[in-house]
């Protein structure tokens, strides 16, 4: 469907236009007219698929539509009126930045307020006046704590990325800020998946709401190569670096599983001769910023991030993730490999498995509903067998030559600790005088 087909106001359009969209994607041909009807809705789709737009072009159409004033024709008053909720900052500031380019020709003011940054600035916005308010749910309680800003008019609550924001635990947050809003409203929540949680507070914040699922509940893109690298734990970096170099991959996103583990990693890569930015909580938003505008435009090749990055990074024709480490929630996997084959493009995903991965790779093969052949690269062998890939009667004699083997360890083991005793030492010292005493009576 074409986007001149849903009737947008001609400088919503125009904008929509210049940014160079030409035909809606089917999250974008579902949702907005049924939020333009005014019902409050439950949505799903892969990410990547263009939720943002779904929620915000209706919502800014409306607005341009309906706030009026004697002067120019659009109300000046400071309350917010359009109230948009994302899990972390990153997102934020891309919805933000989204925003602020649909209503570049529409007299409509819009900012962000989230954590890392600065109050003062964001209080000055807030005292100015914005229309549409893109927010994580912890520093809008700070402000909403230190009367910044009023919620009592908001025409519409957007919950973006739902289910990340409950998994963050902002479950009492997003309850407490929705009793905010006196108002008669509609509220919108867009959601990779429909998780038992997210329904929970559909219940709660939601009425008689209209349900969209484009795509089958926590799938992932069919764009999307995923592959599964079999490797040991302490072999991943090696792996990781050969990958990159032998493929001359360009553009790489990789999930580590703790800061310090992206720490190590990072510099493993440099001394790989790779050029590495981080991404993480332990960083400020300057350097974060920065990292992304780096890995952007080509100064560095690899981004170590942890799943603070894993919503909110929107990195045009990014080819490849990595998951170094696999995510502790099944779920965050489908968001992590969202980072690419988005809008309809290709991509590639590749997960490096150890022994240790196998129960969170089985949760992800379970949510997604595929089971992954385990690659492994030659030089990269395991000295075990791969799951399944023997059956009882076949996987006997490899069980006694485990055990052989691992008897044969503990007894090289004993004897070196034994050889290390101090009455060993004294023998072996012994022995060494005799055999110089023959060498010299020969």
């Amino acid at each position: 469907m074409s986007v001149d087909a849903i009737g947008l106001s001609a400088n919503l359009l125009k904008a929509v236009k210049a940014c160079g969209y030409k035909t809606l994607t089917p999250i974008q041909q579902q949702a907005i007219p049924v939020i333009r009807t005014g019902v409050d809705v439950l949505a799903s789709a892969q990410t990547g698929t263009g939720k943002t737009a779904a929620f915000t072009l209706p919502v800014l159409d409306l607005l341009a539509r309906k706030v009026k004033s004697s002067v120019d024709g659009f109300d000046t008053t400071t309350t917010v009126k359009a109230l948009i909720l994302t899990p972390t900052r990153e997102l934020a500031a891309q919805v933000a930045d989204n925003v602020k380019t649909y209503s570049e020709f529409l007299p409509l003011r819009s900012g962000a307020i989230f954590g890392g940054a600065n109050m003062p600035p964001q209080t000055k916005m807030l005292k100015n006046g914005v229309d549409i308010l893109v927010a994580t749910p912890g520093r809008l309680i700070e402000h909403l704590e230190q009367r910044n800003l009023d919620l009592s008019q908001v025409q519409f609550l957007i919950l973006d990325e739902a289910d990340r924001m409950l998994d963050m635990g902002f479950y009492n947050d997003i309850e407490r800020i929705s009793a905010m809003i006196k108002a008669k409203h509609q509220t919108l929540m867009f959601s990779a998946t429909f998780s038992n949680k997210v329904k929970t507070l559909a219940k709660k914040v939601l009425k008689t709401p209209k349900t969209i699922e484009v795509a089958r509940q926590n799938s992932t893109s069919g764009k999307v190569k995923q592959s599964v690298y079999w490797v040991s734990e302490t072999r991943k970096a090696e792996l990781l670096s050969e990958l990159i170099g032998v493929n001359n991959w360009r553009q790489v996103l990789v999930f580590a599983g703790t800061k310090e583990s992206a720490n190590i990693l990072a510099k493993e890569l440099k001394l790989d001769g790779i050029k590495a930015a981080l991404c993480h909580g332990d960083k400020t938003q300057g350097a974060r910023n920065k990292a992304l505008e780096q890995f952007t435009d080509g100064t560095v090749r690899v981004l170590v991030a942890t799943d603070v990055a894993a919503r909110g990074l929107d990195i045009a024709d990014l080819p490849y993730v990595v998951n170094f480490h696999l995510p502790f929630l099944a779920e965050d996997y489908v968001h992590r490999i969202g980072r690419t084959g988005r809008a309809g493009k290709s991509g590639t995903a590749i997960s490096l498995v150890s022994p240790k991965d196998e129960q969170f790779l089985d949760n992800i093969e379970e949510l997604i509903g595929r089971k992954f052949e385990r690659i492994i690269v030659p030089g990269y062998e395991l000295d075990r067998a791969l799951p399944g890939q023997y059956d009882a009667k076949e996987d006997a004699p490899l069980k006694k030559s485990r055990y052989k083997a691992t008897q044969e360890k503990n007894q090289m083991l004993a004897r070196k600790k034994e050889s290390e005793t101090p009455a060993a030492k004294r023998r072996a010292k012994s022995q060494k005088q005799k055999n110089k005493l023959v060498g010299k009576r020969r």
